[in-house]
């Protein structure tokens, strides 16, 4: 014990420092660890490695920011999500690397695909859409039958093959009708109708 109140000479470093620079062990006299918490924080990192595991290098950020991991960054606490299970309360990357994340797990999840696979499609693609030829190519569409990718479409017209049902007939009537070809059926006889070919 410190001869004063309130503080505790750390056993590795030395120096005197407040109780509540020291973590609790209900094991010792004190009721507090025998190394300061930086000390003990060094210690452990010095373990760990001895032992071969990776351990993650310390950063030191400034008050109200955090360092990602995954981008290496240090970003203000606002650009981090909420985990209240985290003894910080925050998530443990950034916004930002969270969204990759979830967008690179969609594709994979979804499709099969890496992002650098459904980068090569568009590239292939020339990075526009294969029905429209206009807008870029950013939603992947597949076969909802049997799953399997056929391109890289612009949101107009991936939703436009979804809604005529992915039928090849529906989409070529729809070209008959655009091109203002006859569309309904024709009366040829009482009773008897010409469908359009």
């Amino acid at each position: 014990m410190g001869n004063e109140e309130g503080v505790k000479c750390c056993s590795r470093c030395k120096e005197f420092q407040p109780r509540a620079a020291f973590a609790s062990n209900r094991a010792a006299r004190d009721g507090l660890q025998a190394y300061c918490r930086e000390c003990w924080a060094a210690y452990h990192q010095s373990r760990q490695l001895a032992k071969g595991k990776n351990v993650r290098p310390r950063v030191k950020v400034p008050e109200g920011h955090k360092h990602c991991r995954s981008c290496g960054e240090i970003k203000p606490h606002s650009d981090w999500h909420r985990n209240a299970t985290a003894s910080d309360g925050l998530a443990t990357c950034c916004k930002a690397c969270k969204a990759a994340k979830g967008r690179a797990g969609h594709l994979k999840r979804s499709y099969g695909l890496t992002e650098a696979q459904r980068d090569d499609m568009v590239a292939s693609q020339k990075g526009l859409c294969v029905i429209c030829l206009k807008a870029p190519a950013v939603h992947v569409d597949h076969c909802h039958k049997t799953g399997s990718v056929r391109g890289v479409l612009c949101f107009n017209c991936n939703s436009a093959i979804g809604k005529l049902g992915d039928d090849p007939d529906a989409v070529r009537r729809a070209a008959d009708y655009l091109e203002g070809n006859a569309w309904k059926p024709t009366l040829v006889a009482p009773g008897v109708y010409r469908l359009p070919s």
